[in-house]
């Protein structure tokens, strides 16, 4: 018996990284996306939100509400670099016409609302940049915390040092006050951060095979794709780490990762460990555990499915 496809919103800040994901999981029969909701990061928000309407229109899915909300973090000034690595339109300085479509006329916090409470435990948020939406509609909202079916965060870094600080992850730094409200609001939580995300590698070899494809998707991914890949080469990198697909990936199975259940804080006080999410393996704190942390994952097999649904697209 063919089993439901999971019901996604997928919180974005599309950004490079971003449209491969969402891309993955509009080619994912195990998913049903039924909204995008914006947030700054990569760029800011109205960009981002621009990026997510081209996004539903090349999927052939213009039916699919994007809806926009935080352009700065809850408490602080906005101060991210995402620019650099994305482009500071958030494709790679590729130019686009203007998206057809416009936004959703809700805040993305009030979408998140009323999509949770008019479809109690089906909804999964799938929040793949800053965590400000989110912890707004937590507020917004708390019955909502009990109605969710499942959070899966692209953010964090337990056991492995931060790609924005020592210690901090771009994502959660960006927003640490929201990722804390997220982290210890009660929900089921997942976190697929960059003790996995930085383990699986897009190669330059990769990418030029998923060019042959030639289909709209792998043509529009290979495009975006070349001043992100720029970047890391200057870091030393054949290639680039794959982070927003890695989340939607474990919604279309889970068997790719091997997580480990833990009690997980955010650290937002300090400016040195901004954002640091601090896990507690061995229970030091007494706390019952909040998040399962994703720590390992089969990339090869992650690789060969997403070359086999982006490359399979008619």
């Amino acid at each position: 018996m063919n089993q439901k496809p999971t019901r996604i919103i997928i919180d974005t800040d599309p950004g490079v990284d971003d449209t491969m994901a969402i891309l993955l999981a509009f080619q994912s029969p195990e998913l049903q996306i039924e909204g995008l909701t914006t947030i700054f990061g990569n760029t800011g928000t109205a960009i981002t939100t621009q990026n997510a309407l081209r996004l539903v229109v090349l999927a052939g899915r213009p039916d699919v509400p994007v809806a926009a909300d935080a352009d700065k973090p809850l408490l602080r000034p906005f101060t991210g670099e995402g620019w650099t690595v994305h482009g500071r339109n958030g494709l790679g300085e590729v130019e686009y016409p203007a998206p057809a479509g416009t936004p959703d006329p809700r805040r993305a916090a009030q979408f998140i609302v009323d999509m949770v409470l008019a479809n109690p435990g089906e909804i999964t948020l799938v929040p793949v940049g800053p965590l400000t939406n989110i912890a707004l509609a937590a507020m917004l909202e708390p019955k909502i915390i009990d109605l969710v079916r499942e959070v899966v965060i692209m953010g964090g870094a337990a056991g492995v040092s931060g790609n924005v600080s020592a210690v901090a992850e771009a994502n959660i730094h960006n927003d640490a006050e929201a990722a804390n409200i997220v982290f210890n609001a009660g929900w089921q939580i997942v976190m697929v951060g960059l003790d996995v995300t930085q383990k699986t590698i897009m190669t330059s070899a990769y990418m030029e095979e998923l060019k042959q494809a030639g289909n709209r998707y792998t043509d529009f991914i290979y495009a975006v794709s070349r001043h992100y890949a720029n970047f890391h080469a200057n870091l030393g990198l054949d290639g680039f780490y794959v982070h927003d697909s890695s989340a939607i990936m474990y919604l279309i199975d889970r068997s790719l990762f091997t997580t480990r259940h833990a009690y997980v804080d955010v650290e937002y006080h300090s400016p040195y460990h901004r954002g640091q999410t601090v896990a507690d393996w061995n229970g030091k704190r007494k706390l019952p555990p909040n998040v399962h942390v994703c720590v390992d994952v089969d990339s090869p097999r992650f690789l060969a499915m997403y070359r086999e649904r982006l490359t399979s697209l008619q």
